[in-house]
């Protein structure tokens, strides 16, 4: 597989953008007519596994999952590892309906951004952080209360194997504002797809879903205590995955 591993990558990106672009068009036609949580599983659940989907058959990106009865009845916030592209397919399609934060310039793009909004993200401003925090206190709860899980990535954006970026104490705070625990998820899909770059690893991507968390009062500081307890979870879970991802290459 090793030879033709590049031609993989190629035909992979290609059915990528190439599903992408059909299914938003279709999505941007019938989707309108939905009611959210159908809307969801339209745009976003079916084609989101159709791209990790063609990851596993193309690329060898296989998965497991650990942890999976940690995961409440109840919508939450999600507080996950990123480092890159496929724990975002992978996390919308195992979580559902789910909103996320993401940043405005996406839903600017053509067809896929049009298709996002119909979805109801929390598009922010990255370059007024004050006004994203606002706006992801308020609709976060938003949507929390509508009964989708709001998925955040703390550090903000994709960060490199072996390096930990500054976690943001939004999520925590915006999840002990509405009564809920955070859920701590972390991964080592890092070492199988890249930041960097369009090269893949074939292997086997693993990701551990840990316990709810819950803050101890509505205070910041245990606004601030929950959000080191979960950071120090999902830091030493990626190290302990990282290590063991090493020891098999």
């Amino acid at each position: 597989m090793s030879l033709l591993l590049p031609v993989r990558i190629a035909l992979f990106y290609f059915m990528l953008a190439f599903t992408a672009f059909a299914w938003c068009l279709v999505s941007l036609v019938f989707a309108p007519f939905m009611a959210f949580r159908a809307r969801y599983r339209f745009v976003v659940q079916n084609w989101c596994r159709c791209a990790v989907w063609l990851g596993k058959t193309l690329v060898g990106l296989r998965y497991e999952v650990q942890g999976a009865e940690n995961v409440p009845a109840r919508p939450c916030v999600i507080l996950a590892k990123h480092q890159s592209t496929w724990e975002t397919f992978f996390l919308s399609a195992y979580f559902e309906p789910l909103t996320q934060v993401l940043k405005r310039e996406l839903l600017r793009v053509p067809f896929f951004g049009w298709a996002i909004m119909l979805l109801k993200p929390i598009a922010i401003d990255r370059d007024n952080p004050k006004a994203a925090l606002r706006q992801v206190a308020k609709q976060g709860h938003e949507r929390l209360e509508q009964g989708a899980w709001v998925l955040i990535f703390p550090e903000g954006t994709r960060v490199p194997v072996g390096e930990q970026g500054k976690f943001s104490r939004s999520g925590a705070a915006l999840a002990v504002n509405a009564g809920l625990p955070v859920l701590p998820i972390a991964h080592n899909a890092g070492m199988f797809w890249p930041k960097a770059g369009w090269g893949k690893r074939p292997g086997t991507i693993q990701v551990v879903i840990g316990q709810p968390m819950f803050a101890d009062s509505e205070s910041p500081r245990a606004i601030a205590e929950l959000n080191q307890r979960a950071e120090d979870w999902i830091n030493a879970q990626v190290s302990e995955l990282e290590a063991q991802g090493r020891s098999t290459l």
